[in-house]
């Protein structure tokens, strides 16, 4: 342990417990304490020896020793108090009045001790204050001013010394204020090497936390205009910190939240805190050139200063400054946008619930009445004396009624086998033409009944493809079904069959009622009816074109539905001749997932018909089929 140790810490020992946690001021009170502290005790020391040379010692010696001991006493004044300017204050009034007690005896203005005034203010330079340097400046002017004028009166006893023994008592003074202006000049530069050192080291920290930080931390205008970010941003957008001043930063905000930016900022700057989400554009990366990617970004902002109003010396006129910090929300929000898509597949699935028991509490119960009702009048024929020819009608009417609840089981069954992925395809080769041709035969009679022709178009040269002949079939008899279902008396219903490229194309139109649009995007859901479910003057489970979509996927074929309300609808479906099944995954889940949405933008046009049939082909890659509604 050095000496130099061993004082830091006696020093420290006696400083107020208020400039303990503060380096700055702790270095001034140190500097203020150590050289009193020494000069002191060195006086202490000399004192006896001086006696022991010099004699009895005057008025004038006695005082100079005195003030000699006097900075113990103002050391420990602010040992105790902590009050720094005080204490200057104080030593600016002693070290005047030991030069005006010198003065005094020795010559007045012309006195050695005269040139001491020049040290005063010198000293309270120290404290860092204006109020005490004026102080100190104005009590050595007043000083000299006084001894002045203490001179021309004549008040002053005169000096009992001769002119060489006050050359060499004049040359003592100066050289002894200059060494004494040299010790000040040395404190005052440690203290600004200290202030300097801990001011780059209070740097430093900030410096390291704006470049590890996250968060963007920047400094506005109240137009927004930034006079200062932290290297985050370049992290966050990908060009420099020098692009994003002025203007920089505003000019990546999208266009539709500048108004929600620029009002946050102004809230901010009346001495508001606000919290702001908007959207921000990032430099692409080489791979992504042309595109714009929006990035969204949570902004909390507040005044700079926000007593300012309430400081009488600030410059009420100056605009008001904000400081914000920005993060990275953007997987908050694609959170959020799963949540939402989360929120309207369980409400969606929850409508289809409530579709589902509307149409099977009808749909089960008219057969079920007719079964019931019909085989209890079979029950009492005694009673009610049926022949033969009603009980048939009868037994008949209860047939159909079972066969009726029969298919919507069936129906039921098959698209849970569909939705669940058991529903095997059993491909072979088989005659398209007489698959339909066959169907279209067991749906003419219910056309003749309902006055609605039927066209059946079926060239002979249609080839043999392979596929799953029974879902064929219920393809086109669902298809065939629901045109001769939603055509009124009069109308006509169009089939026909042809072969573009490697597929086969049916074709199924009516001049029927039609869908209306918003009904259109539905269509192909389980159990969705088009129309409202209670106003429907046609019966059914809403299952049908739901079983034709899935099997249409499971042929790897493509669906389309165009349709115009009051004017009928065009199905056209086409199927590869060759049925070619997908490889299983070796553990594929059937979980289904939600997929949050790009937060990819394009900024300033839009995209074209062909960019939007790319997208498309891209994603018929992922998924078996695409099923395309028009309007």
């Amino acid at each position: 342990m050095t000496v130099l140790s061993i004082i830091r810490d006696c020093l420290d020992a006696l400083l107020h417990p208020s400039a303990r946690y503060d380096a700055l001021m702790r270095a001034r009170h140190r500097a203020f304490m150590a050289p009193r502290l020494l000069g002191s005790l060195a006086a202490f020391a000399a004192f006896p020896i001086y006696l022991a040379m010099r004699g009895a010692p005057s008025a004038v010696e006695v005082a100079a020793f005195a003030w000699l001991i006097a900075p113990i006493l103002l050391s420990w004044f602010l040992s105790r108090t902590g009050r720094y300017e005080g204490a200057h204050v104080l030593s600016s009034l002693a070290l005047a009045g030991l030069i005006m007690a010198v003065a005094g005896t020795t010559g007045g203005i012309e006195s050695f001790a005269a040139v001491w005034l020049v040290v005063v203010p010198l000293e309270a330079a120290l404290s860092a204050s204006r109020r005490v340097a004026a102080f100190a400046s104005l009590l050595a002017l007043s000083c000299a001013g006084l001894l002045i004028l203490l001179s021309q009166l004549d008040w002053l006893p005169p000096a009992d010394t001769s002119a060489a023994e006050r050359g060499v008592l004049m040359a003592c003074g100066v050289v002894s204020a200059t060494l004494y202006a040299a010790g000040l000049a040395f404190g005052a530069e440690s203290l600004a090497r200290t202030s300097v050192a801990l001011l780059s080291r209070e740097e430093e920290r900030y410096r390291l936390l704006a470049r590890n930080m996250s968060d963007v931390i920047s400094r506005h205008q109240r137009n927004g205009a930034v006079q200062f970010i932290s290297p985050a941003a370049e992290a966050m957008l990908g060009i420099s910190v020098a692009e994003l001043l002025g203007h920089g930063l505003f000019d990546r905000v999208h266009v539709a939240d500048r108004p929600a930016y620029l009002t946050a900022l102004s809230d901010a700057a009346r001495g508001e805190v606000r919290s702001v989400e908007f959207r921000l554009r990032r430099e692409p990366d080489g791979s992504e050139r042309g595109r714009a990617d929006f990035l969204w970004v949570e902004m909390r902002c507040r005044p700079l200063d926000q007593d300012m109003g309430q400081n009488p010396h600030s410059d009420a006129t100056r605009e008001a400054e904000v400081v914000a910090v920005m993060r990275d929300v953007t997987d908050h929000k694609l959170s959020e946008q799963a949540l939402e898509q989360a929120r309207s597949a369980a409400e969606a699935a929850d409508a289809a619930k409530t579709r589902f028991l509307a149409t099977m509490s009808h749909e089960l119960r008219t057969p079920l009445n007719a079964i019931i009702g019909f085989s209890e009048m079979i029950a009492q024929e005694q009673t009610l004396m049926l022949g033969a020819a009603q009980r048939r009608e009868y037994a008949q009417l209860i047939n159909d009624s079972g066969q009726h609840l029969l298919s919507v089981v069936n129906g039921i069954l098959d698209m849970s086998k569909m939705e669940s992925g058991n529903f095997e395809i059993a491909p072979e080769p088989f005659a398209p033409r007489a698959s339909l041709l066959h169907c279209c035969n067991l749906l003419a009679l219910k056309a003749r009944e309902n006055g609605i022709d039927l066209i059946t178009d079926a060239p002979h040269d249609l080839p043999v493809m392979t596929g799953d002949p029974r879902a064929f079939k219920q393809i086109v008899l669902n298809l065939v079904a629901n045109a001769i279902k939603f055509t009124e008396r009069g109308g006509q219903v169009s089939v026909s069959a042809a072969v573009t490229g490697s597929q086969l194309m049916l074709r199924i139109s009516d001049t029927g009622v039609g869908i209306a649009p918003d009904d259109l995007k539905h269509i192909g859901a389980p159990f969705f009816q088009a129309g409202r479910t209670y106003q429907r003057r046609h019966e059914g489970t809403g299952l049908g074109l739901s079983i034709v979509k899935s099997l249409v996927a499971l042929h790897l074929g493509e669906l389309t539905v165009q349709s115009k309300l009051g004017e009928g609808t065009a199905v056209t479906v086409r199927l590869p001749l060759v049925y070619t099944p997908l490889q299983a995954k070796p553990a594929e889940s059937k979980i289904a997932t939600l997929t949050p949405v790009l937060r990819q933008e394009l900024q300033g046009q839009e995209l074209q018909d062909e960019e939007l049939q790319d997208q498309a082909h891209d994603l018929s890659q992922d998924q078996p089929a695409l099923v395309k509604k028009s309007a």
